[in-house]
């Protein structure tokens, strides 16, 4: 096959596979539709028609705030039980570290350290919840969910890092058209979602995860004096630095406790200022004290774990009967029920969007009658937004809100058939028993049986309605998705089939044909039958929730089943009754087998090491493991075993180095370079401790390593191939096995050697500077398994020069399953809250975006990435040798095998995985887990593919940049001589 073909094909595929991928993500994850405009005074009464919406929304613009609020408190009845609110929110709070779980109370410890609060909950002067987070558990969808009430769409993961104004209906926005002053000092999330709502505000940076001190002492310092001013109704303190601790030492931090301690406090300032000794002047205050999310043990989050979704809801002003943790802790609510709560309590519409439910206990003071208004007007808005998803639902002959229908049976109705028709049935049952209820009220012949029956009709159509509205999955285009599935299909097809074709060629160099000259089919190897087998494996596990969970068991499985299949072919030749091996013997083979069996034995052991390194996946993470048992040991352990690994790093480098030729100057200086850059790591490591925040000084020493490194690695890929030595016979017609010349149209156009030469080098340098840069970034306990990585990549490279001519995409294809095993080796999963943050902020004096994503992509595909660039040193020791048998190489032939394989087989692996894994995705879009399983390993599959397109493109690019360098000055040579 033509090199044009192969490349005009190679191109349209993954342009086409990109252009499917991009359509079906926009299909399948689109921004969740919300309603239009905000509620107003329609909000109090129910119109079956909705035809006085658009009357009200015009009186609504047109009324100043004060005579706003007072319409909102004659029509809803309902006097507000507070005036003032302050919303303080810790991030990342699990609620078991205040509530307990279980029935247990939390540790002692953490006891300890909230005396106050542990207090405020024992004599029922607060009310405390378990409100469960909606995945993804990141803060800007969870502050969302808290002040709007509505679940956002599943890619607002990535809007975290890019917030963008709220334009939804909101508890803020209601807030401010009835003339509310508010203030904001903590996490700048908030000036971005509500900006020009604040009086005052005082923001800090969320993802300078680095800071645990400074980002809550610029809180609470302006905090005594916002207490004693009466000049606002709404105070939001949003603290960071628990959250931070947590992502720099998991939950048992020794930071913690002092942390709590100080959270503590606040909540004790608050109390005693603001609630315990009111001010007539100032109003009924409420404190809220809430969380976004959890985190795992680790202190990430973003999944949907337990730990990470625990969040909490504490009201401080609000009578509670419950004193002991067992009755605490079995509180639970949703954390989309927050918003419609304040919303009634503060007197002000519920969020047009919302589909939490209301928190009884919180209108515990309320007479009979109120207590059922606001079970009415949070029944009245969810039917409003159910009607807006099922156009053309009706319930005829509902109550409006100033009357009610005479003889209506004090009931329940038996509910079924479809979705649609059910919801309708439980809601006129509620509202006709409220009715019956109202009448009887006016008779005085009510009993509190009547009361609780209408209490829980209610609560049966709240609870089943919002239910129902948080699994709605939203309308997807099915033309775009299916045109984006047929489009990767093709691609991967494509791939797969020029996989096929180019392996099945005669290749340069080898002995024997692969084709049965009879039949015409290809001969297959137990190797090549392997890697097909390994692709339907990953292929039909993907259907699996539980399979998805525990990724790491196939692929390391995977991996050590390569190994003994290589093994076996290593000790072939040794076998007992061959009748090769003896001649083998003889012919002085055996330090080659010596070698390749060596090589296999430490590829085993090291892939042992690196599979209980760490337990990984989502149901088993609390057994044991290497990196548990180095954390128990102490922080001194670790850090020893981290400087340890960065020396054996470094000489390892330097040994590889020494293979391809230390005396050359050109290599020592490149080893000089990179020798350099090992020991800056290696005292930035020393002197720096990773559990406490990170100083000005130590931003700019990171900072200087990464310029010394990208220099190094840089200077190593532009000036190398300008450099090395060229080999020149004088003449092409006399080449040997050594020296064997690139040809065009009979014109020699450079010698393998150095090309050979320059590949293993620049290789080198990328393996090096990579590995180095992982040591600066990775979370300590990972330094070993880079060092192992490391370890994997010389033992494989001294296996393959080792090794026969055949399957060279067999051999591409295990480098591959090696990268995607390292990826689990590290700690990663098919989870979010597995994502390092704290790394990605190392060498960073401030927030920025695009730098700390660039630095978070690098430390979660670190080992995908290592041998991809490992692929330069497998051209140089394997496929610039396959070649070398032939007196002249066709310049096709040479792209082919440094380009083709090497390149072509990790793209087409890939690009089956992805092609499945989103038929699985589409076919799962009504599973119970598809957000919280499925749509986050997808978001890891496209990442995946961004990561081997990169690894790919700076593969290609090195090799074509080489190419022309050395054709250029061999041109030149000759046209001197």
């Amino acid at each position: 096959m033509k090199l044009s073909i192969i490349i005009t094909v190679i191109i349209s595929a993954v342009i086409l596979q990109i252009i499917g991928l991009s359509l079906f993500v926009f299909g399948f994850f689109p921004v969740k539709p919300a309603l239009s405009g905000v509620s107003g005074p329609e909000s109090f009464y129910y119109d079956d028609d909705g035809g006085s919406d658009s009357v009200a929304n015009h009186t609504r613009a047109s009324m100043p705030p004060h005579l706003l609020k007072s319409l909102y408190q004659e029509l809803s009845g309902i006097h507000p039980s507070f005036e003032r609110l302050i919303l303080m929110v810790i991030d990342g709070l699990p609620a078991e570290f205040v509530l307990g779980k279980d029935g247990q109370p939390p540790r002692e410890d953490f006891r300890e350290a909230m005396p106050y609060t542990q207090a405020l909950l024992s004599n029922g002067m607060a009310s405390g919840y378990h409100a469960k987070a909606a995945p993804p558990t990141v803060t800007m969808p969870r502050l969302k969910a808290m002040v709007s009430g509505a679940i956002g769409g599943f890619l607002d993961v990535a809007f975290n890092f890019n917030t963008q104004a709220m334009l939804d209906d909101n508890l803020l926005g209601q807030f401010f058209r009835i003339g509310w002053k508010m203030v904001m000092l903590g996490d700048e999330t908030w000036l971005k979602l509500f900006p020009g709502l604040f009086t005052r505000h005082d923001g800090v940076s969320s993802f300078y995860v680095k800071d645990t001190v400074q980002v809550d002492q610029n809180v609470s310092r302006h905090l005594e004096n916002e207490l004693n001013r009466d000049d606002w109704n709404l105070l939001i303190l949003h603290y960071l630095g628990l959250d931070h601790v947590g992502h720099i030492g998991g939950r048992n931090s020794i930071l913690m406790a002092p942390k709590l301690k100080e959270m503590d406090e606040v909540v004790k300032m608050i109390h005693l200022s603001t609630i315990q000794t009111r001010d007539n002047d100032q109003g009924k205050t409420l404190l809220v004290v809430v969380s976004d999310h959890g985190m795992t043990e680790n202190g990430n989050h973003g999944g949907s774990s337990y730990e990470e979704t625990d969040s909490l809801a504490l009201f401080v002003g609000l009578k509670n009967d419950l004193s002991d943790y067992a009755a605490s802790s079995c509180n639970s609510i949703y954390q989309v029920d927050i918003a419609p709560t304040l919303a009634l309590l503060f007197g002000v519409p519920i969020p047009k969007n919302n589909v939490g439910v209301l928190i009884s206990e919180a209108f515990d003071l309320l007479t009979d009658d109120k207590q059922l208004r606001v079970l009415e007007l949070n029944s009245w808005q969810l039917l409003r937004l159910i009607q807006a998803q099922l156009p053309g639902l009706s319930c005829r002959n509902l109550p409006s809100h100033d009357g009610f229908t005479d003889g209506l049976a004090s009931t329940i109705v038996e509910c079924s058939g479809s979705m649609e028709k059910m919801l309708c049935c439980l809601y006129m049952n509620a509202i006709n028993l409220h009715s019956s209820w109202k009448s009887k009220s006016l008779s005085r012949s009510t009993s509190r049986d009547d009361y609780s029956c209408t209490v829980a009709a209610y609560h049966q159509f709240l609870k089943t309605a919002s239910e129902w509205l948080s699994r709605r999955v939203t309308d997807k285009p099915v033309g775009l998705l299916a045109f984006g599935v047929v489009a990767m299909a093709i691609s991967s097809l494509t791939l797969l089939g020029l996989m096929i074709c180019m392996s099945t060629e005669d290749q340069p160099g080898e002995n024997q044909c692969r084709c049965n000259s009879i039949t015409g089919w290809h001969k297959w190897s137990v190797n090549e039958i392997f890697l097909l087998g390994v692709m339907l494996i990953l292929v039909m596990s993907m259907a699996s929730s539980s399979m998805v969970e525990e990724e790491q068991y196939i692929w390391h499985f995977v991996l050590s089943t390569s190994y003994v299949l290589f093994l076996r072919k290593a000790v072939q030749p040794l076998a007992p009754g061959s009748a090769k091996s003896f001649f083998k013997l003889m012919k002085g083979q055996t330090e080659r087998l010596d070698f390749r069996i060596s090589s296999i034995i430490l590829l085993l052991i090291s892939g042992r090491i690196l599979r209980s390194w760490h337990q990984g996946g989502v149901n088993w993470t609390y057994l044991p493991d290497i990196s548990k048992w180095l954390e128990q040991a102490g922080v001194n352990h670790v850090r020893s075993i981290q400087l340890a690994s960065g020396l054996l790093v470094i000489s390892l480098s330097i040994f590889a180095l020494f293979l391809f030729g230390f005396r050359r100057k050109i290599t020592q200086l490149v080893g000089f370079c990179f020798l350099i850059s090992g020991f800056l790591v290696l005292w930035y490591l020393y002197h720096n401790n990773a559990f406490v925040s990170a100083s000005c000084d130590a931003a700019i020493q990171a900072q200087i390593i990464y310029a010394i490194l990208g220099i190094a690695t840089v200077g190593t890929f532009v000036a190398l191939p300008w450099f090395i030595p060229l080999w020149f016979p004088g003449t092409c017609s006399k080449p040997n096995v050594k020296s064997t010349l690139v040809t065009f149209d009979g014109q020699c156009i450079f010698s393998l050697v150095e090309f050979r030469d320059s590949s293993y080098l620049i290789g080198l340098a990328y393996i090096i500077c990579w590995c180095l840069l992982q040591l600066l970034l990775q979370q300590p306990v990972n330094s070993m398994p880079i060092l192992l990585l490391l370890v994997q990549i010389l033992s494989s490279m001294l296996y393959f020069s080792c090794s026969g001519l055949q399957h060279i995409e067999v051999e591409v294809a295990l480098l591959y399953y090696m990268g995607m095993a390292g990826h689990f080796a590290l700690g990663n999963s098919n989870t979010l809250a597995t994502i390092d943050v704290a790394g990605a902020f190392i060498g960073l004096s401030s927030h920025s975006m695009f730098l700390s994503g660039i630095l978070m992509f690098i430390i979660t595909y670190a080992s995908p990435m290592l041998f991809l660039l490992s692929m330069l040193m497998y051209i140089s020791v394997k496929c610039t040798s396959y070649l070398a048998n032939h007196q002249n190489v066709d310049s096709g032939h040479l792209a082919k095998m440094i380009l083709g394989f090497p390149c072509l087989v990790p793209v087409g692996l890939n690009s089956i995985l992805l092609t499945s894994y989103t038929i699985v995705l589409l076919l799962m879009r009504n599973h119970l887990f598809v957000w919280s399983v499925f749509s986050p390993k997808y978001l890891y599959v496209c990442a995946t593919t961004v990561c081997i397109y990169v690894g790919v493109f700076v593969v290609a690019a090195t090799e074509i940049y080489t190419c022309w360098v050395l054709a250029l000055r061999r041109k030149k040579q000759i046209s001197i001589r």
